[in-house]
Order: structure tokens, then C-alpha cells, then sequence
């Protein structure tokens, strides 16, 4: 499997689709055998999805997305993996034992707008 985890300094990023980073990681046989940090391309409707892709992901792994997003990632063969917060390092932990929890998505209408470039901190009663 080849996750991009939307990433924000050591950290899992609420919004999946401002973030400023992406870890790539590709996991083999419960270990990983590759990780690259890629800076985000930008955020545009259907876009990221179809990058990601091209890329060879297989499960988008965030705090959050909204409904759009979701179906997108779906239809492009993107395994969503929604809720997840915490330390970069103990999500990848998490993916190569095979116990990584999905939830429900952090991230409510509206909550992304203005996050990411245009804004310096998120509105999310979790994150101080």
C-alpha cells in the first residue's frame, strides 16, 4: 500500500487538502520501505486526487475532508482514511502494523476555508 498522509510539521493536518506537506509512504510486508515528503501542489477541486494517483496512492490519510473531496478520492481509487490525528511517526507506526483506525472526519463544512495559505491557524476546537 502507498499512503500520502496530509501532513503539517510533525503532524497528521486536519484538512487533507491545505495542507502544506504530504508524506508519501509505501508499506511492504508490515514494514516501510519508502517515505518522501512532497510539498502540496495546490488545492483545486478534483486535482489532488488525480496527482495523488499518478503517484501510485492508494489511501489518503487526514483529519478530515469534506463530502466532494471524498466521493472524488473514491472514484479515483483513493482509500480514504479520515480522523486520524497525532505524530506523523506513530501514524506510520500505526500503518505497518496494520492498526490504524479510521474515524469519523474531523474536518466540518467550512472549517478548511482560509486554512493553509490564506490563514496561519485552524479553527478546530482540537488543535491549540
Amino acid at each position: 500500500m502507498k499512503g500520502a498522509i496530509s501532513t503539517d510539521g510533525e503532524f497528521v493536518s486536519a484538512h487533507f487538502g491545505r495542507c502544506p506537506l504530504f508524506t508519501l509512504v509505501d508499506i511492504e510486508n508490515g514494514k516501510m520501505v519508502k517515505k518522501e515528503v512532497i510539498a502540496n501542489p495546490g488545492h483545486e477541486p478534483g486535482f489532488l486526487p488525480e496527482f495523488l494517483r499518478k503517484k501510485g496512492v492508494t489511501h489518503i490519510i487526514a483529519g478530515g475532508m469534506g463530502q466532494r473531496a471524498l466521493i472524488m478520492f473514491e472514484q479515483s481509487g483513493i482509500k480514504p482514511v479520515l480522523g486520524i490525528s497525532g505524530k506523523i511517526d506513530n501514524v506510520i507506526k500505526e500503518l505497518e502494523q496494520g492498526t490504524l483506525k479510521t474515524g469519523e472526519s474531523l474536518c466540518h463544512p467550512g472549517d478548511g476555508k482560509g486554512y493553509g495559505v490564506e490563514k496561519t491557524l485552524c479553527d478546530h476546537p482540537h488543535e491549540d
